[in-house]
């Protein structure tokens, strides 16, 4: 094994190959590349947004207050970052959050929006 079978990994993660945003815009529905499909409330994401406004980035904790959160933010607008991630703007103004397809893989399996 080289040098560089160590860096990269065996295996890549599942990317999103469908989006779908609720016309409300308060739920993101994506489909796998494994065929999985799960969605995700516009709110759990606000809320578990990675960006350093969010998280501060030498300690990694959480600075975002829930309770600045809106119960009613939604998903303004979302756009492809490359090939690895979505950049969500939410209807509160926010708009730095660039979540990779592990996060939301991630967030969409453990805080699951039931329809």
């Amino acid at each position: 094994m080289s040098f560089w079978d160590h860096l990269k990994p065996s295996t890549l993660p599942p990317a999103a190959a469908h989006l779908e945003v609720t016309p409300d815009g308060s739920v993101l529905r994506l489909t796998w590349d494994d065929g999985v499909r799960t969605s995700v409330s516009a709110r759990t994401l606000r809320l578990q947004c990675p960006c350093a406004a969010c998280v501060d980035e030498w300690t990694h904790q959480r600075t975002l207050d829930p309770a600045a959160v809106s119960a009613q933010v939604a998903l303004a607008d979302v756009q492809p970052a490359g090939n690895y991630a979505l950049h969500i703007h939410f209807s509160d103004g926010h708009t730095t959050g660039i979540f990779n397809w592990k996060t939301l893989r991630e967030l969409s399996e453990r805080f699951p929006h039931q329809a």
